[in-house]
């Protein structure tokens, strides 16, 4: 028959805890960064990769525009 030692319950739940604990203190951490880094990005007026994009595909857009009326105006010159 096997008996339970009191001694080792108790530590196995004091570990069980402190691990409680540790992921806890872990994850506030994590949040704490997060939100001083997010407070950090924000003060320096960076753009999000949407807004990028955007303007990236505007720019895109005025280039091949540019193109197609620089090679009309050729054409019309050429007449």
């Amino acid at each position: 028959m096997q008996t339970r030692n009191k001694f080792m319950d108790d530590m196995s739940q004091l570990m069980t805890n402190a691990m409680g604990v540790a992921q806890g203190a872990k994850d506030e951490a994590e949040n704490a960064m997060k939100s001083m880094m997010d407070r950090w990005l924000a003060d320096r007026d960076f753009v999000t990769r949407e807004e990028f994009d955007a303007v990236r595909g505007m720019a895109q857009k005025a280039r091949e525009e540019n193109e197609a009326l620089k090679a009309r105006i050729e054409a019309l010159e050429n007449k």
